[in-house]
């Protein structure tokens, strides 16, 4: 099942590492995993819903479950050996303002988004340290930095992300992890497509590039963080997003 390296790698020592990508069926995720599996890398996927990807090793697994997780890894680690890059992606959105922002719809985003990304990375933290080494990649968004109302469960959500990562880096730093924060802005994904095109454009005169980012702007980014060039990098939160958020 292991993946050989394809042209698109130049190096003579190229090692390929056991890669999961959360939420790795669709969009940003898909792209993601895509790009690791061009690269040769042993790309495993989890998905809650639809339907498997094909190209990759999937499994069904719930981020808001403990032992759905579990048995995730188990099944990876069966197949490739423990998980040496995790990124978490997978996320949900529920928006509505603040004032008829029901609790439940708090709770169940920030239990997706922040807690099932603690419980991929406490997992996948356990093969790090009999290896020494691993690599983390967490999914935030501009708006955790910069936030947007109707958001505020997301935002909150992605915004612990950051502390999730330091910390990390902190815990685990001297055994070779690093962990890091993506942040991206306007994506073109199925998410965008969908709204009127007034709408896009009150949102593309905010960007200073003057576009929606692509899937793939968000998976060169974190493919290079998880690589050798990036081994000295950790803590950091790389904004993805055509400088809208100006790194805040």
């Amino acid at each position: 099942m292991a993946a050989e390296p394809t042209s698109t790698d130049t190096s003579q020592d190229f090692q390929p590492r056991t890669v999961l990508v959360t939420g790795g069926n669709r969009g940003i995720g898909r792209s993601i995993a895509e790009a690791y599996r061009a690269q040769g890398h042993n790309v495993c996927v989890t998905y809650r819903s639809g339907e498997a990807p094909e190209g990759f090793f999937a499994v069904r697994a719930d981020v808001t479950d403990s032992e759905s997780v579990d048995r995730a890894f188990k099944e990876i680690q069966s197949e490739f050996g423990p998980v040496e890059i995790l990124v978490a992606n997978a996320g949900m959105t529920k928006d509505t303002l603040l004032l008829r922002m029901k609790e439940q719809d708090f709770t169940e985003v920030v239990d997706t988004n922040l807690t099932g990304a603690f419980r991929v990375v406490q997992r996948a933290a356990k093969g790090f340290m009999r290896k020494k080494f691993g690599r983390v990649v967490l999914i935030s968004s501009v708006v955790g930095l910069y936030g947007s109302p109707g958001q505020i469960n997301y935002s909150a959500s992605k915004a612990g992300l950051v502390g999730i990562a330091r910390s990390l880096t902190r815990e685990l730093g001297a055994r070779n992890v690093t962990a890091n924060v993506v942040a991206p802005g306007f994506i073109d994904t199925d998410m965008t497509d969908v709204l009127p095109e007034e709408t896009q454009a009150k949102y593309l005169d905010t960007i200073p590039a003057h576009r929606f980012g692509t899937p793939e702007d968000v998976a060169r980014v974190v493919r290079w963080l998880t690589s050798d060039e990036a081994a000295y990098i950790s803590g950091a939160v790389i904004p993805v997003d055509g400088g809208l958020g100006m790194g805040h």
